[in-house]
Order: structure tokens, then C-alpha cells, then sequence
């Protein structure tokens, strides 16, 4: 192939190196530049508005965190090879190409019952075939295949550099200082024993914060009460349309793709064969269609729509403990009142669920450390109080969303 060599310059880590023509190829492939038009945090931006950042931000920053961490094994005396380095890169690349409209906020109402994992792979396997077989590498890294596990722990794992990204990056556009992370010492400290991923000692502090700090953006960014009260109210917006289009009722979504989807889900269970289509689809589809029903004779749709439009959101609340029955009903009653609309149909409007985040489980994937003796042992059992007490349980929060 002939030479390469452009630079993207990038508002978190500067100048990112594009160095082989095939990666080239891969981000000029249009199921990749469709993620210019998906945003990252999805409805983020209406409570930290410079969230305004793109799928295409977040992979290039994990593209250029994969580059400095085989650079950084590589110096250590690891073996890496060329063909096992361009597929550990095209692999993160295209880790979160099966993400729909608004990420994971519509992940499993536009495509019931299948992954953004699973949608990524299948948009991997079809370039495969475009390219000629010249990412069988990165497909095995990807899906834990390739003998080194290392390489697909990079780019899916506790310590990945998929989360090393977006945490900084979240909080470089939301202005969120908790979430900074020092990803270019836990970079420095990485090393391999075993063919697994590990961390050097000295950077027990590096990861200690890293955890923290996930934690810290999860709820202080990613479930704020805001951000779910206006994530909901997309996904009831959707639900309503569904429910109508299933119903017979006259309803036609902005564009053609989405229209499609929403009026015969049925096509979209075998989404191998619909790949293309589905790939055409992104956030635009979704607020054209909204901004169009803010004039629709359904009082439930209209609502809805004219209030995400408008930013006049759910009040959302938060707390440990559910809530009592008795206030939803009582708030039920009232949202009918103040609607005239049926009892049934103020689900649409006063709902209930539950906010959970792990931080650390060491049951689903580790963070081993490796001590200067050539002992390893897991970041949950070394002598660091928090680590033990705070981040190895999973933290529930109860809400309710309703119409102010």
C-alpha cells in the first residue's frame, strides 16, 4: 500500500496520526463517518452544554490512546506486530460504530433485543468484506478470539482504552472536574504478564483515582437527574409513536429510514441484512421527526415533543429508597386533571425506575497489579481502604420522572 501520513487535530490530546492507508480507508468508509452525527452523550448537552461532542470525538481519542499504549508495550519489550497493532487500532476504531440515534438513551427501543456490541461487529464483519479480509485481525481482537488477549482487553476491559477516553474527554466538554483522569501515567504503567493486561505498582494511585473518578462522572454526569429525565422523554416519545403506528393511526417520522423502522420493526430483527439502512440512521432523523410532531393532532405526542423541543423537561427526582405508591398514584390523578387526559395514559408522564452503577466488579473483569516481586494480585484486595469499602458494590438509586 502507499505511504501514508495526515493529522487530526484534536481538542483533548492535540494532533491524533493517521499512518496507514488502511485506517484511512476505515474512517473515510461512510458506516464510520455516520458517527459525526451521533452524539456522544445524548441529551448531556442540555445540562452541560458544551457536551456537544460526537461518536467520531470519542473514537479517534480511543484510536490515539491505542496508539501510545502498543507504542508504550512495545518500548517495554513486548511483542507486537505490525498486522497485531493495525488490528488492535481498527478495532477500537470501530468499536462503537453500531451505536443508533442517541446511543444507548434509544439503544434498545429502535432495535429491541440486540447490542450496539453486537451491531458493531456485524458493520465490522461487512467491511471485512469490503477490504478483502484485511480486518480478520482487528474482528478476532474485538470479540476475544486472538491468542494475546492483552490486545482485546485494550480495547474492551475494566482499564480499556474506550473509558480511558470518554472519561476524559466527558469532562473536557462538560467541564466536569471529578472526571479528570491521569490516563498518560496508567498509559505508562501498563504491562503484560501472561498474555493479560496489568499495571505496574507504582501505579496503584493512577487506577485508584480512575475508579473514582468513573464513579464520580456516572453520577454526577451520565445518571444526573436531568439527563435521565430528558432521556426518557425521548424514549417515551418513541414508545408513543410505536404504539400509534401499531394501531393504524396516520404518522410518518421525518425521513424515510426512520419511518421504516418505526412502522415495521419486525424487518429490523434480522438487522444483518438491513446493515446499510441502519447505518443511514442517526440523531437528525430522530429531532427532524420530533421538531415535525410538535404540530400533531395526539395530545400525548405533541406534548412530549413541544417539551423536549423546548427544554421543558421532566422533573426528576432521585433518592435511595422507592417511592411510595401512594404519591405516584396522587400525582396520577393530578397529571389526568391537569392534562384531561385517561388515567392509562399518564404513564406517558408520572413514571418510576431504577438508576444502578458498578464501579468495580472483579466478578466480570479485573484490574490485576503487578508487584515489583512478580506477584499479581486484583485492585480490590490490596491494602487500599477504598477501593475494599466503596467501589466493589453496586449503587441503586431510585427515580421518578412526571410533568411539572
Amino acid at each position: 500500500m502507499k505511504a501514508v501520513r495526515k493529522i487530526i487535530n484534536d481538542p483533548v490530546y492535540g494532533f491524533i496520526t493517521i499512518d496507514h492507508p488502511l485506517i484511512l480507508q476505515v474512517i473515510s468508509h461512510p458506516f464510520y463517518q455516520r458517527l459525526r452525527n451521533i452524539h456522544q452523550m445524548a441529551f448531556a448537552h442540555l445540562v452541560y452544554p458544551g457536551a456537544m461532542h460526537s461518536r467520531l470525538h470519542h473514537s479517534l481519542g480511543a484510536y490515539h490512546l491505542m496508539c501510545t499504549a502498543l507504542s508504550e508495550l512495545k518500548n517495554k519489550g513486548f511483542e507486537i506486530t505490525a498486522e497485531e497493532e493495525l488490528g488492535a487500532k481498527i478495532a477500537i476504531l470501530l468499536h462503537d460504530t453500531g451505536h443508533g440515534p442517541f446511543s444507548h438513551a434509544l439503544e434498545h427501543e429502535l432495535v429491541p433485543g440486540i447490542s450496539h456490541e453486537a451491531i458493531s461487529l456485524m458493520i465490522m464483519e461487512s467491511l471485512n468484506e469490503d477490504f478483502n479480509g484485511k480486518l480478520a485481525t482487528a474482528i478476532s481482537i474485538f470479540t476475544n478470539k486472538y491468542p494475546k488477549r492483552f490486545l482485546h482487553q485494550l480495547v474492551s476491559g475494566q482499564l480499556d482504552v474506550d473509558r480511558m477516553d470518554y472519561l476524559n474527554r466527558d469532562s473536557f466538554f462538560t467541564g466536569v472536574a471529578e472526571g479528570v483522569i491521569g490516563y498518560d501515567r496508567i498509559i505508562k504503567m501498563l504491562t503484560v504478564k501472561d498474555g493479560e493486561l496489568m499495571v505496574e505498582e507504582k501505579g496503584i494511585y493512577s487506577i485508584e483515582k480512575f475508579l473514582v473518578s468513573r464513579r464520580l462522572m456516572y453520577w454526577q454526569v451520565y445518571l444526573h437527574k436531568t439527563v435521565i429525565g430528558a432521556e426518557m422523554m425521548l424514549v417515551k416519545i418513541i414508545r408513543r409513536a410505536k404504539e400509534m403506528m401499531a394501531a393504524g393511526e396516520p404518522l410518518d417520522a421525518a425521513s424515510q429510514v426512520l419511518d421504516n423502522m418505526l412502522k415495521n420493526p419486525g424487518d429490523y430483527q434480522n438487522i444483518r441484512s438491513n446493515l446499510v439502512i441502519f447505518c443511514r440512521l442517526d440523531d437528525h432523523d430522530v429531532m427532524s421527526t420530533i421538531k415535525n410532531w410538535c404540530w400533531h393532532k395526539d395530545k400525548i405526542l405533541r406534548l412530549l415533543c413541544r417539551a423536549l423541543i423546548d427544554r421543558q423537561l421532566f422533573k426528576t427526582t432521585l433518592q435511595a429508597d422507592p417511592f411510595d405508591e401512594r404519591f405516584v398514584e396522587q400525582k396520577q390523578l393530578e397529571l389526568a386533571d391537569q392534562l384531561e387526559i385517561s388515567l392509562q395514559e399518564t404513564s406517558y408522564f408520572v413514571f418510576t425506575g431504577v438508576a444502578s452503577n458498578t464501579t468495580y466488579d472483579p466478578r466480570d473483569e479485573r484490574i490485576n497489579i503487578l508487584f515489583r516481586d512478580g506477584s499479581v494480585k486484583d485492585i480490590s484486595k490490596v491494602d487500599h481502604a477504598l477501593i475494599q469499602q466503596s467501589l466493589n458494590s453496586t449503587i441503586k438509586k431510585h427515580y421518578i420522572c412526571y410533568w411539572r
